[in-house]
């Protein structure tokens, strides 16, 4: 890949997202084809805070999983039925991952009644695919003046969370085209991404191409403050750094993983502040980023140095989930840890045998870790991830690496980031499915 098409890839995989991303996609979707009701009728203004909308949301399993009982920002509430209300009654499309960004005590107010009122409606769709959201939105009121009795529209997602792949308004096809999966099978000719190739970019990219990144820092740690000052979901990172005497210590691993957790913490109970995201998860942007950003400020580490170690850090995750997927039964965390660990090896002076010594290390000893959704004690498991990273990180600066004769590891670092990925996009699919039973029989 060419200095420009990795630049570019990066830019599409780390953005701004706000809330989880599971259910600001469906936000997403249904601000899509409310906007799309407003576009093709006479809508008066603030007409959205007014209509009586009736929501139907079809999701894969993954994004139900994920949407079941995590935050929803500004609101107090959890699950997927009040981020719909709220992408009808503000969201707004062009904002991507961040369509909740309008939020205002009044929509908030008007989404609860829409729930209340149990005019949204969420249920599985049968699809094969991982991450899939259909939003029908039907309005009655509001002061609409359309020849339809009841205007209608749709938005479909797949594949990417901010991917609209199709969107219809009174049952008229109005935009279809390629799915994520297929653009994706299409190019895999074309994606030859390697660790080597990751570490060389970023000892040799300019410095003002990929500053950009540094924006990783502005959105993540400004989370993990809040995290500090608040008190949101279980405080994991703030009981890490209230207990650093007692317990933890005042070194660098227990400082990465309260700063790293305290993002975290903010972010899955409903924070109004943005995360920067990584593969379409903010919580995996978090984890990716926060270790190194913290080694950065406990040794005062140069910007230049930083955003070289971030690119690092963020493009061995992107590479990863490559093989992995979107969605899967395998916790983001166990992929996000093993950038930050490659980010800590770089900031500590390590190359490229080292950077790979990380990733093996990584992959031999958190691999297995499932995801059982998102929610409150996420933070619990990016603590974990962050430790794990510090660790291998420091035994990979040391010459040790996890040897080739134990479980997935092989000598070729490519061949066991293939094994991550075979291991949690196909042998835990029965995992994802038992998961699922219990979480929704509970």
């Amino acid at each position: 890949m060419t200095d420009e098409e990795i630049i570019a890839l990066i830019k599409r995989e780390v953005k701004p997202a706000l809330g989880c991303t599971e259910p600001i996609a469906v936000a997403l979707a249904v601000a899509k084809a409310t906007e799309i009701i407003s576009e093709n009728c006479s809508c008066p203004k603030g007409w959205r805070l007014k209509a009586h909308f009736h929501l139907e949301i079809s999701v894969s399993a993954n994004i139900l999983k994920n949407g079941m009982g995590v935050g929803i920002p500004g609101t107090g509430m959890v699950g997927l039925p009040v981020a719909a209300a709220l992408g009808a009654v503000c969201g707004d499309s062009s904002r991507g991952l961040e369509a909740l960004s309008a939020l205002t005590p009044e929509a908030v107010a008007r989404a609860k009644e829409l729930v209340a009122g149990k005019k949204v409606k969420v249920s599985v769709a049968d699809t094969d695919r991982l991450l899939y959201v259909k939003a029908t939105v039907a309005v009655e009121g509001g002061g609409i003046a359309s020849a339809e009795v009841d205007p209608h529209a749709y938005a479909i997602i797949e594949d990417d969370h901010d991917r609209i792949v199709e969107t219809s308004f009174a049952d008229k096809i109005l935009v279809s085209s390629e799915s994520g999966a297929a653009a994706k099978e299409r190019s895999t000719e074309a994606y030859a991404l390697t660790v080597r190739e990751i570490v060389d970019f970023v000892r040799e990219a300019r410095y003002e191409d990929i500053a950009f990144i540094l924006e990783d820092r502005k959105y993540n740690y400004a989370l993990a403050m809040e995290g500090l000052e608040g008190e949101y979901g279980l405080q994991v990172g703030k009981t890490i750094r209230e207990n650093q005497k007692e317990v933890f210590g005042d070194d660098f691993m227990s400082y990465a993983m309260g700063l790293t957790a305290a993002a975290s913490d903010a972010r899955m109970a409903g924070c109004t502040l943005p995360a920067m995201s990584n593969s379409g998860s903010g919580n995996q942007g978090i984890t990716v980023s926060m270790p190194v950003i913290a080694y950065a400020l406990k040794y005062k580490v140069d910007d230049e140095r930083l955003a070289r170690a971030l690119i690092l850090s963020n493009l061995v995750a992107i590479h990863i989930k490559h093989y992995l997927g979107k969605l899967s039964a395998l916790c983001g965390c166990v992929v996000a840890s093993t950038g930050s660990a490659c980010g800590i090896v770089y900031l500590q002076g390590g190359g490229y045998e080292q950077v790979c010594a990380a990733i093996k290390n990584m992959a031999g000893n958190i691999t297995g870790m499932v995801c059982d959704g998102a929610k409150v004690g996420c933070a619990m498991k990016v603590a974990s991830g962050v430790s794990c990273a510090v660790q291998s990180a420091v035994l990979a600066l040391r010459g040790t690496c996890i040897p080739s004769t134990d479980g997935i590891i092989e000598d070729d670092v490519e061949k066991t980031i293939r094994n991550i990925g075979a291991i949690g996009s196909a042998g835990m699919k029965t995992t994802d499915r038992m998961i699922l039973d219990i979480m929704l029989c509970k």
